[in-house]
């Protein structure tokens, strides 16, 4: 616990000082109130909010950790979120609804992992073919309208609360939960790290890189899927063109933010999260505090910026050295 405390320092710091960052701009951002059935807040909003690119990064680090990328998350938001708008307007019930929704993010995640792991396909190329032609796939289920429902039960897990907290927090926090405790009580974190450090070498070593590929991007879709799910029950309806729209670029971002390596390895999910947690601060920062919405992405780019380079180890070997070669000199 202390070695994930210590590794994962810059992220929380760097969440902490966003915070207070935001609130010298807007003082009423850290307050927390009850209004008799849920918590409620900017606080409480942003955990909220965070739910649709905290899910795609928990997915997004298991590929990402097999050396992959996955561009097609967004669209699968789409086409999961068409799905569920589909089949609960079409009288189908909620239990069948949701699953037949998660079925279709695994089936998108077992066509990009075939792609990969059987055909050979370079992971951007396979994702990228699902990114651009599911929202055809979207529109075409939703007949190309925006579908709309008022089923409370579906609109509830977008917009409902478990003992007063957020019910898409409740979901997030508890996949990666489920995820991070699967992936580290169990020896499929180590084979999925094993087969991003060296894909031939695991294989050699009797891993079934195959297997795993495909799991991942599996993994990958279900999450995308449940992003979707989110999504569309908090605006109670299906909009093919924009859900999940540029959000696979914020789960990429979360996912390096978060402290993890794009040549794969060694993954870390709740570093990930505290990635998602830092991108959402910025955007509910930026338009809480008054700036322009046509300066909101220059801004929230040059943050990301700047958070990169406060976290990159060659600026913190660099100081390591400068402290070396100043405090002598300081003695003398």
């Amino acid at each position: 616990m202390g070695r994930m405390a210590r590794r994962l320092a810059p992220q929380i710091l760097t969440l902490a000082a966003l915070v207070a960052l935001v609130s010298v701009f807007f003082p009423n951002f850290i307050n927390i109130s009850f209004d008799g059935s849920r918590f409620v807040g900017p606080i409480i909003d942003v955990l909220k909010r965070s739910a649709p690119i905290a899910l795609l990064a928990v997915g997004m680090t298991l590929v990402i950790a097999t050396r992959g990328i996955d561009l097609s998350v967004g669209t699968v938001m789409a086409i999961a979120g068409a799905v569920a708008a589909w089949a609960i307007t079409s009288g189908l019930g909620l239990p069948l609804t949701l699953a037949l929704a998660l079925a279709a993010g695994l089936a998108a995640g077992l066509w990009n992992g075939a792609l990969v792991a059987i055909i050979g396909i370079q992971p951007i190329v396979a994702t990228l073919i699902l990114m651009t032609s599911g929202r055809g796939i979207a529109q075409l289920i939703t007949e190309g309208r925006i579908l709309t429902f008022s089923d409370p039960g579906f609109a509830f897990i977008g917009s409902g609360a478990v003992f007063g907290i957020p019910f898409p927090t409740v979901l997030w926090m508890a996949t990666a939960v489920a995820f991070a405790v699967l992936m580290r009580r169990t020896a499929l974190g180590l084979l999925i790290e094993a087969t991003g450090v060296n894909r031939a070498a695991s294989a050699l070593a009797g891993v079934n890189a195959t297997v795993i590929l495909i799991a991942v991007y599996m993994a990958s879709g279900l999450c995308a899927a449940l992003a979707g799910i989110v999504t569309t029950a908090d605006i109670r309806g299906a909009d093919a063109n924009n859900a999940g729209l540029w959000l696979e670029l914020d789960a990429i971002l979360a996912v390096v933010i978060g402290g993890n390596s794009l040549l794969g390895g060694r993954f870390s999910i709740a570093g990930s999260i505290l990635g998602a947690l830092i991108i959402q601060t910025i955007n509910t920062g930026i338009v809480l505090s008054g700036f322009p919405s046509e300066y909101n992405l220059v801004i929230k780019a040059g943050l990301v910026i700047i958070i990169l380079v406060l976290q990159s180890p060659n600026l913190s070997a660099d100081w390591i050295y400068l402290r070396s070669v100043l405090l002598p000199r300081r003695a003398d």
